[in-house]
């Protein structure tokens, strides 16, 4: 089911050329629509799930990722409606292969974790988009 926010996520998103999508539930119109454009989009759920065509996928719970392999070598990590309690292991996850984290939260949730906001909107469809800022001075031995 396309949600009328995906068009305007699918343009912020559309100039990573590699994409993994955490937690895609059944809002999988984000994915479909940048698989469409020809972007490499993967996704991962806890659960089994149908997605659309060009969209690779595994079951997959990012916060046990230690050893990150080609599937998370992406230039940009996203997840639609992110609780809180997932916004530090996907950042850090995306900071361990180089990439950019963005994230949608329930609409009442702040981020947990240092972020820069954007607001999308287009007529009477908005929506607030969160990119995580780099951490600094962090020590890389933990």
């Amino acid at each position: 089911m396309e949600r009328a926010t995906d068009l305007l996520i699918v343009r912020r998103l559309r100039d990573a050329d590699r994409l993994l999508e955490v937690g895609i539930g059944d809002r999988t119109g984000v994915a479909a629509g940048l698989a469409a454009a020809g972007a490499d989009v993967r996704a991962t759920d806890v659960v089994e799930i149908s997605v659309p065509e060009g969209v690779q996928f595994r079951v997959e719970d990012v916060t046990t990722v230690d050893d990150p392999d080609a599937f998370h070598q992406v230039d940009t990590i996203y997840a639609l409606n992110c609780p809180p309690d997932l916004h530090r292991p996907i950042r850090d996850l995306a900071e361990r292969v180089g990439a950019t984290f963005c994230f949608t939260t329930l609409g009442f949730d702040e981020p947990a974790i240092p972020v820069r906001r954007e607001s999308l909107l287009e007529g009477d469809i908005r929506t607030t988009f969160y990119t995580a800022e780099p951490v600094r001075n962090r020590e890389r031995s933990r």
